[in-house]
């Protein structure tokens, strides 16, 4: 028998069980058990009368979910660090705290983002199929040319936490770091990572690689369009870890095919899932991957706690311990 004290909580997906666990056990947990998303009817549904909601960033939450699960709704925890799938404003609206999980899937994330990178430059998916088509028939002092990494310049769009560990993994390989942010970082954080600030026009002209760590949002929505690739340096390779819609894939495609970028490394894409259709997976020179800069055992882990914890802390009436701060009135 269901024990009335106990709070009713939705998870939108299957989350790793270092988090269910937490949840489960002060909780009476409804857990979306397929592995895509539950479709927008059926979440709903499900969310009406629940007392908390673990979501996903697939997952829409907005005035009409809201309305949907009902004034009794006491916490939004959403485990991503990204919060765009949200409407920060109607969750304040009805004194509804969000929470994210930022700071434990740093360190991935910028590794995925150096990896895409190095992949790229050196056209590792492009050799992998070389060798897979029996293509492979002698060593070749042309065959795949690729692009240097040490001593090249790293851009890096968007300095916070993800955007400084790419940048000490470029320094490690001897790079010349250029960053752009809204506001300088301290002098400690640019003598540890070796970053200049640039405006983002000089960033996209003289780098050699750019790498982009930004949230999405208004100002951020189509940042790199067909003008910012016209303005990248020719040869340059464009790495996308952020989110899709930050980048104008009809652009980059044309900046790709034309030979003006010498490749891109995507983890984000618009829209996601992309299609095995989309004229980008067409080009040999467009690397990309399904949404997996956080995708390691720890870090999943990681994020599966935190989620948890904002949602409990949430359900007791306590401060959130990565709360999103609401947006300003």
């Amino acid at each position: 028998m269901t024990d009335l004290r106990r709070p009713r909580v939705l998870v939108t997906r299957r989350i790793p069980e270092a988090g269910l666990d937490l949840v489960r056990a002060t909780c009476d947990v409804d857990l979306w058990e397929d592995e895509l998303p539950p479709p927008r009817a059926e979440l709903l549904r499900r969310v009406a009368g629940v007392d908390g909601l673990l979501s996903l960033l697939t997952d829409k939450v907005d005035d009409e979910l809201l309305d949907a699960a009902g004034p009794q709704l006491k916490v939004v925890s959403n485990f991503a660090v990204g919060v765009d799938n949200i409407d920060l404003a109607a969750c304040a609206r009805r004194g509804i705290p969000v929470g994210n999980t930022p700071g434990v899937l740093t360190a991935a994330t910028a590794d995925i983002a150096f990896a895409l990178l190095m992949s790229v430059a050196r056209r590792l998916p492009e050799g992998y199929d070389h060798v897979r088509a029996d293509k492979w028939l002698t060593w070749g002092p042309l065959l795949l040319l690729g692009k240097d990494i040490a001593g090249a310049t790293l851009g890096i769009v968007g300095f916070g936490r993800i955007g400084q560990e790419v940048a000490k993994r470029g320094r490690g390989f001897g790079m010349r770091i250029l960053y752009h942010d809204r506001a300088r970082v301290s002098a400690e954080q640019e003598a540890a990572t070796g970053g200049t600030m640039v405006p983002l026009d000089q960033l996209l002209g003289e780098s050699d690689f750019v790498s982009l760590h930004v949230d999405l949002n208004a100002s951020t929505r189509g940042l790199i369009g067909a003008e910012a690739l016209g303005k990248m340096k020719s040869g340059a390779v464009l790495i996308n870890t952020s989110r899709g819609p930050v980048v104008d894939q009809a652009a980059l495609y044309d900046a790709l095919k034309s030979g003006h970028l010498f490749g891109a490394g995507l983890d984000v894409t618009d829209p996601e899932p992309l299609r095995a259709d989309h004229p980008l997976l067409t080009l040999p020179n467009c690397l990309i991957v399904p949404h997996i800069a956080s995708a390691t055992v720890d870090t999943r882990d990681a994020m599966a706690r935190k989620a948890a914890n904002n949602l409990l802390a949430g359900l007791r009436g306590e401060p959130l311990p990565d709360a999103v701060a609401p947006p300003a009135i």
